[in-house]
């Protein structure tokens, strides 16, 4: 992404119009804030700043927007002491923030087949992204894996996927009702779930299809690094291009610091590119850490 094609970063007084708390420490939040909703993208992130005592901001990746009323949803985990401040935020507060920021997914061909897998709150880029495509005629399948309860309502999915074992049956309701095949999976023996990682799940998927449908396949995932290597592996083996959203500790989240810079290896030259700029979606073949 060059200089001339970033997108506008707004700031703005996002209002907390619900902030609920799942098992596992997970968080629901949604937040009024019209800007960053009518122009976010699938893959990109919001900047905020979790309290008045905390000026550091922290980076959330955007789950679901809706530009007609101005709202965004965002997942994320109470792991220290920033995200603990998000977790007392309370309905009806205001939130200093930024977005939408960020390199986002390709998703411009929708004749394509987007497998989407994601990770724990490496879920919410899938959701947009499969939101985003089935709203414009595109067929996504979505694999997402948690070790803690899933933090949305499930069910049984009436989707068929081949290569699915049939006792891997549980899907989320949101993406179920909007037309979208998913399924789960999970080391912590969840009913309904895959029992391993989410990759070999989809992998299993993506055997049963025959060399043509394979070759039309794109893979788009967020998460873990150990999951990311383990989807870019899956590309590698199967020659699916793979496009990949780093997680990363970052500082002003807006190209200032470079606090957060990977490695890329272009046309034979290695960068370092910022990732919450330049990314945080970058297409697995430059990147040597996952080569």
């Amino acid at each position: 992404m060059t200089e001339s094609n970033r997108n506008i970063i707004f700031e703005e007084q996002a209002k907390v119009l619900a902030n609920i708390h799942h098992k596992g420490e997970q968080c629901m939040m949604r937040l009024h804030a019209p800007k960053t909703a009518r122009d976010a993208k699938p893959g990109q992130f919001v900047h905020i700043r979790v309290s008045q005592a905390k000026a550091l901001r922290r980076p959330i990746s955007i789950m679901l927007t809706s530009p007609e009323k101005g709202t965004i949803d965002l997942l994320y985990k109470m792991i220290g002491e920033g995200t603990h401040q998000l977790g007392e935020r309370k309905v009806g507060e205001e939130l200093a923030m930024l977005g939408p920021i960020g390199k986002p997914f390709d998703l411009s061909d929708v004749s394509k087949r987007y497998i989407l897998i994601g990770g724990g709150v490496g879920i919410p880029p899938m959701v947009f992204a499969a939101d985003d495509l089935i709203a414009r005629g595109g067929k996504p399948v979505v694999f997402a894996g948690s070790e803690v309860e899933f933090p949305f309502a499930l069910k049984p999915s009436t989707f068929m996927l081949p290569g699915i074992a049939g006792n891997t049956t549980l899907t989320i309701s949101s993406l179920e009702e909007r037309g979208i095949p998913c399924r789960l999976a999970s080391n912590a023996g969840l009913y309904g779930c895959y029992e391993g990682h989410v990759p070999n799940l989809a992998r299993d998927y993506l055997l049963a299809l025959d060399e043509k449908e394979r070759e039309n396949c794109v893979l788009l995932s967020c998460g873990p690094h150990p999951m990311l290597h383990a989807v870019a592996k899956l590309g590698r083996d199967l020659n699916i291009p793979a496009q990949l959203s780093l997680e990363e500790h970052m500082a002003c989240a807006i190209g200032g610091c470079a606090g957060c810079v990977v490695k890329t290896l272009e046309n034979g030259e290695e960068k370092y590119r910022r990732v919450c700029v330049d990314g945080p979606v970058f297409n697995a073949d430059i990147l040597p850490e996952f080569a």
